[in-house]
């Protein structure tokens, strides 16, 4: 198998190859509408029907490009964005192996006990990630979005995850909780995903962390 900067690379010339064919494309489109019929000087006067059945048909076959055009230009943007979709791939293939890779998501299913303002990851100990909230991002939550707070690499063996997190709960009071993931980093990536719950029975928000 080949090693993954090695992929990375050929992506990276395919990316270019395809950006140069669309700069290519651009190019040729906006000459081809420089060098419309109707803008060319000298060519002869026709009059009557012939024409403009010739008129039609240059029209026809100018349409007939541009559309062919545009359908290769689309083509090669789909292409282009699934070659980056896989360069992002490749990259982070590279920078975390899955032998050491840990991620963590983030889910809310909260209504009136608690609002996120923000949360900090420490990994063993050590900041890793910092999340301050913004309304529409508040929102996407909300409606059921999963954010992905943090990728990065861990020791082999045993590592601790601690997340703090900052908002306002039950009448409007500064809530400040922490939850806590331990798990052993072996040679399978690990994700963890926390979650804030309403507790209907406690009338406190539940913040958990779980493993997989």
């Amino acid at each position: 198998m080949q090693p993954v900067r090695y992929k990375i690379i050929r992506k990276l010339a395919s990316l270019l190859l395809l950006a140069a064919l669309l700069h290519g494309l651009g190019w040729a489109q906006a000459e081809s509408m420089n060098d419309s019929p109707d803008r060319i000087v000298g060519d002869p006067v026709m009059t009557g029907s012939s024409a403009d059945e010739e008129n039609k048909t240059q029209v026809g076959e100018e349409i007939d490009e541009e559309i062919h055009e545009e359908i290769e230009i689309e083509g090669l943007e789909a292409a282009l964005m699934a070659l980056n979709t896989e360069l992002v791939i490749l990259e982070e293939d590279l920078l975390y192996p899955a032998s050491s890779r840990v991620a963590v998501y983030l889910s809310l299913d909260v209504g009136e006990l608690f609002r996120l303002d923000g949360v900090k990851l420490l990994l063993n100990g050590k900041q890793v990630a910092h999340h301050l909230y913004t309304r529409r991002q508040m929102n996407a939550l909300y409606r059921g979005g999963v954010q992905r707070l943090y990728m990065g690499n861990a020791r082999q063996g045993e590592n601790e995850l601690t997340a703090i997190f900052l908002g306002e709960g039950p009448h409007e009071r500064d809530y400040k909780r922490a939850v806590t993931a331990n798990f052993e980093q072996s040679f399978e990536p690990v994700y963890v995903e926390l979650s804030i719950k309403d507790s209907a029975a406690s009338q406190q928000p539940e913040f958990t962390a779980s493993v997989y």
